[in-house]
Protein backbone atom coordinates (compact mmCIF):
# COMPACT_ATOMS: atom_id res chain seq x y z
CA UNK A 1 0.00 0.00 0.00
CA UNK A 2 1.15 3.50 -0.60
CA UNK A 3 2.27 5.52 2.16
CA UNK A 4 1.35 9.15 3.35
CA UNK A 5 4.94 11.18 4.22
CA UNK A 6 5.60 14.84 4.89
CA UNK A 7 8.67 16.95 3.63
CA UNK A 8 9.02 20.06 2.10
CA UNK A 9 8.64 21.53 -1.68
CA UNK A 10 8.37 24.36 -4.33
CA UNK A 11 5.00 24.85 -5.59
CA UNK A 12 6.57 27.41 -8.18
CA UNK A 13 9.94 28.95 -9.24
CA UNK A 14 9.38 32.21 -7.28
CA UNK A 15 7.55 30.76 -4.14
CA UNK A 16 9.58 29.65 -1.33
CA UNK A 17 9.67 26.08 -0.06
CA UNK A 18 6.88 25.06 2.10
CA UNK A 19 5.33 22.01 4.07
CA UNK A 20 4.03 19.24 1.55
CA UNK A 21 1.84 15.78 2.22
CA UNK A 22 2.62 13.48 -0.20
CA UNK A 23 2.62 9.64 -1.52
CA UNK A 24 5.31 7.02 -1.57
CA UNK A 25 4.68 4.35 -3.64
CA UNK A 26 3.85 0.60 -2.13
CA UNK A 27 7.09 -1.16 -2.13
CA UNK A 28 8.21 -3.46 -5.22
CA UNK A 29 9.89 -6.38 -4.43
CA UNK A 30 13.22 -4.88 -5.45
CA UNK A 31 12.66 -1.90 -3.71
CA UNK A 32 14.31 -0.35 -0.38
CA UNK A 33 12.08 1.83 2.64
CA UNK A 34 14.39 4.32 4.23
CA UNK A 35 13.73 6.24 7.17
CA UNK A 36 15.08 10.20 6.12
CA UNK A 37 17.55 11.50 9.03
CA UNK A 38 19.40 13.72 7.07
CA UNK A 39 20.01 15.27 4.03
CA UNK A 40 22.29 17.75 2.46
CA UNK A 41 21.53 21.01 0.71
CA UNK A 42 23.40 21.15 -3.06
CA UNK A 43 23.12 24.10 -5.03
CA UNK A 44 21.24 21.99 -8.04
CA UNK A 45 18.61 22.32 -4.74
CA UNK A 46 17.91 26.04 -5.26
CA UNK A 47 18.84 25.62 -9.34
CA UNK A 48 15.86 23.44 -9.97
CA UNK A 49 13.66 24.52 -7.56
CA UNK A 50 13.73 28.04 -8.60
CA UNK A 51 13.75 26.63 -12.39
CA UNK A 52 17.00 28.03 -13.04
CA UNK A 53 17.52 25.19 -15.83
CA UNK A 54 14.29 25.55 -17.32
CA UNK A 55 13.34 22.12 -16.59
CA UNK A 56 11.54 22.18 -13.30
CA UNK A 57 8.14 20.76 -12.59
CA UNK A 58 5.81 21.03 -9.85
CA UNK A 59 5.42 20.31 -6.71
CA UNK A 60 9.25 19.81 -6.26
CA UNK A 61 10.93 17.65 -3.24
CA UNK A 62 14.33 18.44 -3.37
CA UNK A 63 16.71 16.70 -2.01
CA UNK A 64 20.08 14.46 -3.31
CA UNK A 65 22.15 13.64 -0.49
CA UNK A 66 20.37 11.63 1.51
CA UNK A 67 21.15 9.57 4.63
CA UNK A 68 19.13 7.15 6.84
CA UNK A 69 17.75 3.69 7.99
CA UNK A 70 16.59 0.74 6.20
CA UNK A 71 12.71 0.74 7.46
CA UNK A 72 11.35 -2.26 5.37
CA UNK A 73 12.48 -4.15 1.91
CA UNK A 74 10.46 -5.61 -0.44
CA UNK A 75 10.55 -9.65 -1.17
CA UNK A 76 13.18 -10.04 -3.08
CA UNK A 77 15.92 -7.99 -1.85
CA UNK A 78 18.57 -9.39 0.19
CA UNK A 79 21.70 -6.82 0.20
CA UNK A 80 19.83 -4.71 2.89
CA UNK A 81 17.32 -5.29 6.39
CA UNK A 82 15.74 -2.97 8.64
CA UNK A 83 18.28 -0.96 10.66
CA UNK A 84 21.03 -0.56 7.81
CA UNK A 85 22.85 2.66 8.08
CA UNK A 86 22.02 4.11 4.15
CA UNK A 87 22.65 6.56 1.54
CA UNK A 88 21.07 7.26 -1.88
CA UNK A 89 22.49 9.99 -4.11
CA UNK A 90 21.31 11.69 -7.37
CA UNK A 91 19.55 8.47 -8.82
CA UNK A 92 16.93 6.18 -8.05
CA UNK A 93 17.28 3.95 -11.45
CA UNK A 94 18.67 4.13 -15.24
CA UNK A 95 17.55 1.79 -17.84
CA UNK A 96 20.25 -0.99 -16.89
CA UNK A 97 20.63 -2.28 -20.64
CA UNK A 98 23.06 0.65 -22.21
CA UNK A 99 26.31 0.49 -22.88
CA UNK A 100 26.78 3.30 -20.11
CA UNK A 101 24.44 0.90 -17.87
CA UNK A 102 26.94 -2.10 -18.51
CA UNK A 103 29.79 -0.48 -17.46
CA UNK A 104 28.27 1.38 -14.00
CA UNK A 105 28.39 4.08 -15.93
CA UNK A 106 24.44 5.29 -14.80
CA UNK A 107 24.68 9.02 -14.68
CA UNK A 108 25.59 8.75 -18.64
CA UNK A 109 22.39 6.30 -18.88
CA UNK A 110 21.75 6.32 -22.93
CA UNK A 111 17.47 6.14 -22.52
CA UNK A 112 18.45 9.40 -19.36
CA UNK A 113 18.76 7.98 -15.51
CA UNK A 114 15.94 8.86 -13.39
CA UNK A 115 17.08 11.15 -10.72
CA UNK A 116 15.99 11.17 -7.52
CA UNK A 117 13.74 14.04 -7.40
CA UNK A 118 12.06 16.38 -10.22
CA UNK A 119 12.61 13.15 -12.67
CA UNK A 120 9.55 10.47 -13.78
CA UNK A 121 9.56 7.00 -11.99
CA UNK A 122 10.16 4.44 -15.23
CA UNK A 123 8.09 1.88 -13.90
CA UNK A 124 4.64 3.97 -13.33
CA UNK A 125 5.49 7.25 -14.46
CA UNK A 126 4.68 9.23 -10.96
CA UNK A 127 6.91 11.99 -10.28
CA UNK A 128 10.20 11.59 -8.15
CA UNK A 129 10.14 13.38 -4.87
CA UNK A 130 13.26 13.38 -3.18
CA UNK A 131 15.05 13.57 0.30
CA UNK A 132 13.32 16.84 2.17
CA UNK A 133 11.06 14.21 3.46
CA UNK A 134 10.26 11.58 6.34
CA UNK A 135 10.81 8.77 4.14
CA UNK A 136 11.98 7.21 0.44
CA UNK A 137 11.29 4.22 -1.87
CA UNK A 138 14.00 3.27 -3.49
CA UNK A 139 15.20 0.42 -5.74
CA UNK A 140 18.04 -1.67 -4.16
CA UNK A 141 20.70 -1.60 -6.26
CA UNK A 142 20.36 2.35 -6.04
CA UNK A 143 20.65 2.30 -2.15
CA UNK A 144 24.22 2.60 -0.53
CA UNK A 145 25.84 1.37 2.37
CA UNK A 146 27.41 3.82 4.46
CA UNK A 147 29.99 2.52 6.92
CA UNK A 148 28.99 2.67 10.87
CA UNK A 149 32.16 5.26 11.19
CA UNK A 150 31.20 8.03 9.39
CA UNK A 151 28.83 10.66 11.29
CA UNK A 152 25.75 10.36 9.47
CA UNK A 153 25.05 14.13 9.15
CA UNK A 154 28.95 14.86 7.71
CA UNK A 155 28.46 11.50 5.55
CA UNK A 156 24.85 13.27 3.70
CA UNK A 157 27.09 15.48 1.35
CA UNK A 158 28.92 12.56 -0.46
CA UNK A 159 26.37 11.19 -1.85
CA UNK A 160 26.66 14.44 -4.09
CA UNK A 161 29.64 16.72 -3.59
CA UNK A 162 31.62 13.90 -2.71
CA UNK A 163 31.04 11.55 -5.57
CA UNK A 164 31.14 14.71 -8.08
CA UNK A 165 34.88 15.71 -6.82
CA UNK A 166 35.78 12.12 -6.20
CA UNK A 167 35.11 10.62 -9.69
CA UNK A 168 37.22 12.64 -11.66
CA UNK A 169 40.71 11.99 -9.45
CA UNK A 170 39.56 8.73 -9.96
CA UNK A 171 38.78 8.65 -13.74
CA UNK A 172 42.17 10.46 -14.01
CA UNK A 173 43.96 8.66 -12.44
CA UNK A 174 45.34 10.39 -9.24
CA UNK A 175 47.73 8.80 -7.11
CA UNK A 176 50.33 9.48 -4.70
CA UNK A 177 52.85 12.47 -5.62
CA UNK A 178 50.37 14.28 -8.29
CA UNK A 179 50.33 17.08 -8.36
CA UNK A 180 46.01 18.66 -8.62
CA UNK A 181 44.72 21.86 -7.98
CA UNK A 182 41.02 23.15 -6.88
CA UNK A 183 39.57 25.65 -8.51
CA UNK A 184 37.21 27.15 -5.62
CA UNK A 185 36.74 26.28 -1.35
CA UNK A 186 32.62 25.48 -1.48
CA UNK A 187 30.62 22.77 -0.96
CA UNK A 188 33.01 20.52 -3.95
CA UNK A 189 36.12 21.98 -3.26
CA UNK A 190 36.47 21.06 -0.08
CA UNK A 191 35.79 17.98 -0.58
CA UNK A 192 38.44 17.94 -3.61
CA UNK A 193 40.87 18.79 -1.12
CA UNK A 194 40.11 16.15 1.16
CA UNK A 195 39.49 13.30 -1.42
CA UNK A 196 43.01 14.29 -3.22
CA UNK A 197 45.42 14.82 -0.13
CA UNK A 198 43.69 11.04 1.40
CA UNK A 199 44.76 10.07 -2.61
CA UNK A 200 48.61 11.39 -1.43
CA UNK A 201 48.45 13.63 -3.89
CA UNK A 202 50.40 17.14 -3.66
CA UNK A 203 47.20 19.46 -3.60
CA UNK A 204 46.94 23.61 -4.49
CA UNK A 205 43.87 25.61 -4.10
CA UNK A 206 43.28 28.54 -6.60
CA UNK A 207 41.26 31.37 -5.10
CA UNK A 208 40.14 34.61 -5.84
CA UNK A 209 39.94 35.63 -1.99
CA UNK A 210 42.72 36.17 0.16
CA UNK A 211 42.51 34.89 3.50
CA UNK A 212 41.46 31.15 2.87
CA UNK A 213 44.88 29.90 3.56
CA UNK A 214 44.40 28.77 7.01
CA UNK A 215 41.00 26.85 6.37
CA UNK A 216 42.78 25.12 2.84
CA UNK A 217 45.50 23.92 4.57
CA UNK A 218 43.41 22.38 7.22
CA UNK A 219 41.27 20.44 4.37
CA UNK A 220 44.28 19.25 2.50
CA UNK A 221 45.91 21.82 0.24
CA UNK A 222 49.78 21.93 0.70
CA UNK A 223 49.56 25.53 -1.45
CA UNK A 224 47.05 28.16 -2.24
CA UNK A 225 47.67 30.49 -4.94
CA UNK A 226 45.49 33.30 -5.47
CA UNK A 227 44.48 33.56 -9.21
CA UNK A 228 44.26 37.07 -9.40
CA UNK A 229 47.51 37.57 -8.94
CA UNK A 230 49.80 37.39 -12.24
CA UNK A 231 53.15 36.80 -10.41
CA UNK A 232 51.89 33.47 -8.60
CA UNK A 233 50.42 32.29 -11.62
CA UNK A 234 53.36 32.76 -13.62
CA UNK A 235 54.77 30.39 -10.63
CA UNK A 236 52.60 27.26 -11.24
CA UNK A 237 52.82 27.15 -14.98
CA UNK A 238 52.72 23.91 -16.66
CA UNK A 239 52.60 22.33 -13.03
CA UNK A 240 49.41 20.35 -12.52
CA UNK A 241 48.41 16.96 -14.13
CA UNK A 242 44.58 17.48 -13.21
CA UNK A 243 42.76 21.09 -12.16
CA UNK A 244 39.09 20.62 -10.72
CA UNK A 245 37.21 22.96 -11.58
CA UNK A 246 34.55 23.43 -8.70
CA UNK A 247 33.22 26.85 -9.39
CA UNK A 248 29.13 27.02 -9.93
CA UNK A 249 29.00 30.09 -11.99
CA UNK A 250 29.69 31.05 -15.09
CA UNK A 251 34.03 32.32 -15.43
CA UNK A 252 36.83 32.58 -17.36
CA UNK A 253 38.61 29.37 -17.62
CA UNK A 254 41.34 30.71 -19.52
CA UNK A 255 43.59 31.86 -16.90
CA UNK A 256 44.00 27.95 -15.28
CA UNK A 257 44.91 26.84 -18.29
CA UNK A 258 48.61 27.84 -18.74
CA UNK A 259 49.01 26.12 -15.40
CA UNK A 260 48.05 22.75 -16.40
CA UNK A 261 51.28 20.10 -17.43
CA UNK A 262 51.51 18.69 -20.90
CA UNK A 263 48.90 16.22 -21.13
CA UNK A 264 46.94 17.88 -18.42
CA UNK A 265 43.28 18.45 -17.76
CA UNK A 266 41.16 20.56 -16.45
CA UNK A 267 37.67 19.09 -15.50
CA UNK A 268 34.52 21.25 -14.68
CA UNK A 269 32.25 19.66 -12.20
CA UNK A 270 30.64 23.25 -10.75
CA UNK A 271 29.11 24.79 -13.82
CA UNK A 272 26.69 23.57 -16.26
CA UNK A 273 26.11 26.48 -19.22
CA UNK A 274 28.43 28.37 -22.05
CA UNK A 275 31.83 29.19 -21.13
CA UNK A 276 32.31 32.56 -21.57
CA UNK A 277 34.71 34.22 -22.20
CA UNK A 278 35.05 31.86 -24.38
CA UNK A 279 37.95 29.36 -24.34
CA UNK A 280 41.33 29.95 -26.09
CA UNK A 281 42.32 26.60 -27.98
CA UNK A 282 46.07 28.12 -28.41
CA UNK A 283 47.34 26.81 -25.34
CA UNK A 284 45.44 23.36 -25.35
CA UNK A 285 47.08 23.04 -28.74
CA UNK A 286 50.60 24.22 -27.47
CA UNK A 287 50.37 21.48 -24.85
CA UNK A 288 48.05 18.69 -25.92
CA UNK A 289 46.04 19.60 -22.94
CA UNK A 290 42.49 19.24 -22.34
CA UNK A 291 39.18 21.22 -20.59
CA UNK A 292 36.60 18.42 -19.94
CA UNK A 293 33.13 17.66 -17.78
CA UNK A 294 32.40 15.13 -15.05
CA UNK A 295 28.81 14.23 -13.44
CA UNK A 296 28.65 12.56 -10.24
CA UNK A 297 29.42 8.82 -10.36
CA UNK A 298 27.74 5.71 -10.99
CA UNK A 299 26.37 3.33 -7.93
CA UNK A 300 29.71 1.02 -7.73
CA UNK A 301 31.65 4.34 -7.87
CA UNK A 302 29.77 6.16 -5.31
CA UNK A 303 30.23 3.15 -3.06
CA UNK A 304 33.73 2.67 -3.35
CA UNK A 305 33.93 6.37 -2.50
CA UNK A 306 31.61 5.86 0.66
CA UNK A 307 34.20 2.74 1.33
CA UNK A 308 37.40 5.03 0.87
CA UNK A 309 35.98 8.02 3.16
CA UNK A 310 34.98 5.21 5.77
CA UNK A 311 38.78 4.06 5.51
CA UNK A 312 40.19 7.71 6.00
CA UNK A 313 37.51 8.91 8.35
CA UNK A 314 36.37 11.99 5.59
CA UNK A 315 32.89 13.37 5.73
CA UNK A 316 31.82 17.21 5.18
CA UNK A 317 32.34 19.88 6.84
CA UNK A 318 28.85 20.64 7.78
CA UNK A 319 26.30 23.21 9.10
CA UNK A 320 23.24 21.77 10.40
CA UNK A 321 20.14 23.43 10.09
CA UNK A 322 16.45 22.61 10.39
CA UNK A 323 14.58 22.08 8.00
CA UNK A 324 11.89 25.21 8.60
CA UNK A 325 15.14 27.45 7.69
CA UNK A 326 15.63 26.41 3.91
CA UNK A 327 14.97 29.40 2.38
CA UNK A 328 16.79 31.34 4.59
CA UNK A 329 20.20 28.74 4.20
CA UNK A 330 19.06 28.94 -0.24
CA UNK A 331 19.75 32.61 0.33
CA UNK A 332 23.19 32.50 2.59
CA UNK A 333 24.02 29.52 -0.12
CA UNK A 334 23.77 32.30 -2.58
CA UNK A 335 26.50 34.61 -0.70
CA UNK A 336 28.71 31.92 0.01
CA UNK A 337 27.79 32.02 3.56
CA UNK A 338 28.03 28.54 4.64
CA UNK A 339 31.35 26.10 5.63
CA UNK A 340 31.00 23.89 3.56
CA UNK A 341 27.71 22.41 2.80
CA UNK A 342 24.02 22.88 4.84
CA UNK A 343 22.72 19.37 6.21
CA UNK A 344 19.01 19.27 7.52
CA UNK A 345 18.07 17.51 10.34
CA UNK A 346 15.22 15.70 8.69
CA UNK A 347 15.33 13.50 11.99
CA UNK A 348 14.17 16.35 13.85
CA UNK A 349 11.25 17.57 11.64
CA UNK A 350 10.07 13.58 11.92
CA UNK A 351 9.87 13.83 15.52
CA UNK A 352 8.52 17.19 15.64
Amino acid sequence: MTFTVSGYAAHSADTPLAPFTFKRRALRADDVDIEVLFCGVCHSDLHSSRNDWGNASYPMVPGHEIIGRVKRVGASVSRFKEGDKVGVGCMVDSCQHCKACAADLEQFCEKQATFTYNSVDRQDGTPTFGGYASRIVVREKFVLRVPEQLDMAGAAPLLCAGITTFSPLRHWNVKAGSKVAVVGLGGLGHMALKLAHAMGAEVTLFTRSNGKQADAHRLGADHVVLSTDAAQMALVANTFELIIDTVPDVHDVNPYVPTLATNGTLVMVGYLGPIAPPLDSAPLIGGRKAVAGSLIGGIAETQEMLDFCGEHGITSDIELIEIGTINAAYERMLNSDVKYRFVIDIGAMTAA
